[in-house]
């Protein structure tokens, strides 16, 4: 009861904005390939057009929550998308890497706003007990997002311009989720929030199905009225325990970045040709194998986190993240890898034409046509013609990247690695994400829209939401530095100690909320 076609209907909704992030995330990979050899960009400036998405995100993500407070959720939503539809628009008919830059921050903006406000809108129109599923739908349409993010690269890959295609698919769907909301109600809460009390009754009585709705108006009244007193300063004060509260909101964020999920995830291509998969099978994999993996995991944790709760998925997907993580670690220490980053500040072309030695000592036939097609954007064109495989591993690796480092190709230099070893490690990579997939990726973000007040609930997720984005950008701008410092197999056990500290992070201080109404949980976590 109270979760009608309608309350899920507008939930779907919003959740679009989780496809378009996750389609923005996964995109640029593939994008950064043609546009690098059709504007001949540095290393230096590749590196920039992909953090420029991650400067966008963190700069909303500090400014996004006063919006979302002061004009509410569906308005930050539908601005979000036009501001979307704007950045991809500037995209299309320049070819210049300004342009690029100033668009690419405009998506940024816009996915880091819509992500924050579409948890607290659906968190705020469900009913308790149908609240995980909904927000969680959220986390399930980024992966999502992923996938198609990662066919379109694909089909893409040997397009003359296949980059303006990939950026405009989102227009129309931005477009049709803009006009959507705009039919869809306010948050009942935002309304009571404004004193709107009559039409925050007819809001619940619609998304409820019932004729009725006083007594949860009733409850959303009395709470709010404690809470709209907040200030963003009462985050850092110890006035109904938001100090904690907000510790514990930040530490979990954390905790997403530091177990190395983006990265493995991002730079998965690289890491299975380092342990000996021939690159087509690296490629392949990689991309659409890791993103289905993705996808089918989050469904389960979506469908039954309301009965099983989110604290307990947080501690499963947490133990089964450590297990795999020290299990890639051990295999990759009996694999000898080398990576060699071969990424200098000049040209992509010129920085393999110079250096005739980046092939010696690869046996493999297929690498060496890897290499030699990133050598010349013409040869890619046409061996994507011939083999879309090849061409397709040229792209995964010319920019094995998220926010980062892009390796214009890592040159891997290991000897014939034992088969078992090599699937053991592709099994460990798998299971690790989707052990992510079913705890610290949609469970983290459940949590953080239901243990913050109302009245301060968008500036709380904003804050959490930047620690998010900045520790994202450091990391992903570090990570081919460290494993080559540090080698990838310390990588992984660093990841391991982290899961593991999350695991007790989890235990000790994560409230199970299932079944609570908003309110409830926020007069529990102020005792």
């Amino acid at each position: 009861s109270g979760c009608g076609t309608f309350t899920f209907l507008s939930s779907a909704i919003a959740a679009v904005s989780g496809l378009l992030m996750g389609y923005e995330l996964g995109l640029i990979s593939g994008a950064v390939l043609q546009m690098s050899s059709i504007l001949a960009l540095s290393c230096k400036e590749q590196e920039i057009v992909v953090s420029s998405l991650l400067f966008g995100a963190l700069f909303a993500s500090l400014t996004g929550g006063f919006l979302i407070d002061r004009f509410g959720r569906r308005l930050a939503i539908i601005i979000a998308s036009s501001l979307l539809i704007l950045g991809s628009l500037i995209l299309l008919p320049y070819e210049s890497y300004g342009i690029l830059i100033v668009g690419r921050i405009a998506i940024g903006i816009s996915i880091s706003l819509s992500s924050i406000a579409t948890c607290v809108y659906i968190a705020e129109i469900a009913p308790q007990h149908r609240r995980g599923l909904l927000v969680s739908l959220n986390e399930l349409m980024i992966v999502i997002g992923i996938l198609f993010a990662y066919i379109s690269n694909y089909a893409f890959a040997s397009v003359s311009h296949g980059w303006k295609y990939m950026f405009g698919l989102v227009i129309p769907l931005g477009a049709l989720q803009a006009i959507a909301m705009y039919f869809l109600p306010p948050s009942p809460r935002f309304l009571v929030m404004k004193n709107n009390d009559e039409a925050a009754r007819k809001v619940l009585e619609r998304l409820r199905e019932t004729s009725d709705a006083t007594k949860e108006l009733t409850v959303i009244k009395s709470s709010l009225k404690d809470e709209h007193q907040y200030s963003f300063l009462d985050l850092f004060r110890s006035k109904n325990n938001m100090r904690a509260r907000m510790l514990v909101g930040l530490t979990l964020v954390f905790f997403v970045q530091t177990t190395g999920q983006p990265n493995i995830l991002f730079y998965a291509s690289t890491v299975l040709k380092s342990v000996g998969f021939q690159s087509n099978e690296a490629a392949s994999l990689a991309s659409t194998g890791v993103g289905v993996v993705k996808v089918v995991s989050t469904v389960p944790a979506t469908v039954f986190v309301d009965q099983v709760g989110s604290k307990t998925f947080l501690c499963i997907g947490s133990s089964v993240m450590a297990v795999s993580l020290v299990t890639m670690g051990l295999v990759n220490r009996n694999i000898h890898v080398n990576f060699t980053g071969v990424c200098r500040s000049q040209s992509p072309e010129d920085s393999f034409l110079q250096r005739p030695g980046n092939l010696t000592g690869v046996t493999n036939g297929s690498l060496k046509d890897l290499f030699a097609s990133m050598a010349s954007p013409e040869r890619l064109s046409f061996d994507a013609q011939r083999s879309p495989g090849v061409a397709r591993t040229a792209e995964l690796n010319r920019t094995a990247l998220t926010g980062g480092k892009s390796t214009t190709g890592s040159h891997m230099e290991s000897e014939e690695v034992p088969v078992v070893l090599k699937w053991l490690s592709l099994a460990s990579l798998l299971v690790y994400v989707a052990a992510f997939s079913i705890g610290l990726g949609p469970m983290s973000w459940l949590v953080l829209s239901e243990i913050f007040p109302g009245g301060i609930r968008g500036r709380a997720m904003a804050l959490t939401s930047s620690m998010n984005w900045g520790i994202n950008l450091l990391i992903s701008l570090t990570f081919l530095t460290v494993t080559e410092l540090i080698g990838l197999s310390w990588v992984c056990f660093i990841y391991t100690i982290m899961s593991l500290a999350s695991l007790a992070f989890v235990i000790v201080f994560i409230p199970e909320t299932k079944g609570c109404s908003l309110e409830q949980i926020s007069m529990e976590l102020a005792k």
